[in-house]
């Protein structure tokens, strides 16, 4: 099932979207739009946005998570300009797969991270490389579009470890990677961050991003694409 966020004639809604393009307000009501007549808005409006750094093969495992924070005023929907700030010399993509948490988690016991789940999205971790090498994490990851999210949530995946992700910038491949890869799971992941942060319904765990960042120059036309998720699509502007 995709939920979705939408806007229509003027209104924030959210939804159901069928195979067949079909907006629904919910699980066996009568379709109220199409997808052709709406603008997806990012599917979810997280408080908390954790973020997992070098969880991907080519790294080495660590000790323990790598963990950091991008702020809600990051998140932008799909199709919607990626900013670039004036005078940076490179911004990067970072493609990931998002968990959208659907219940309150609280030290939770990782054989029961599927309960807290709601479903996945897209993401891509925009990162400002000028800001993080001079020791400007916040900046560098935080400024205002910095995280797409999209371009829906899927609820009906059973095991995040069996997708693959990939990433196009115009149309080019340049990650490549089943999520098997990630060094901690989904599972070890909600486990550890919730020992000490509380996550709730709505809130977005991004997972990493496999090997192939790169930059991003204005004009430049960017797809995260996740096998039986979805596609996220935004431009830099």
């Amino acid at each position: 099932m995709k939920l979705i966020r939408y806007s229509h004639h003027g209104h924030t809604r959210t939804g159901i979207l069928d195979d067949g393009g079909q907006i629904s307000p919910e699980a066996g009501r009568a379709p109220v739009a199409d997808l052709a007549e709406v603008t997806l808005l990012a599917p979810c409006q997280p408080k908390v946005i954790v973020c997992a750094g070098r969880n991907y093969g080519s790294w080495g495992k660590l000790r323990k998570p790598r963990l950091f924070l991008k702020a809600a005023n990051a998140v932008t929907g799909p199709d919607t300009p990626i900013r670039r700030p004036h005078g940076l010399r490179r911004l990067e993509y970072e493609g990931e797969l998002a968990v959208v948490i659907g219940r309150t988690a609280t030290q939770i016991n990782r054989r029961h991270y599927r309960d807290y789940i709601l479903g996945y999205t897209c993401a891509n971790d925009i990162t400002a490389d000028d800001w993080r090498t001079d020791g400007q994490w916040v900046r560098a990851k935080s400024a205002d579009t910095f995280c797409p999210l999209g371009p829906w949530i899927e609820t009906g995946i059973d095991d995040p470890a069996e997708l693959h992700l990939r990433t196009r910038v115009n149309g080019r491949l340049t990650q490549d990677s089943p999520t098997a890869a990630m060094l901690y799971g989904v599972d070890e992941l909600l486990a550890y961050i919730t020992r000490w942060i509380t996550l709730h319904p709505g809130d977005v765990l991004l997972t990493g991003s496999p090997d192939g960042v790169g930059p991003l120059a204005v004009g430049d036309h960017v797809d995260i694409d996740i096998d039986g998720v979805g596609v996220l699509s935004n431009t830099v502007h």
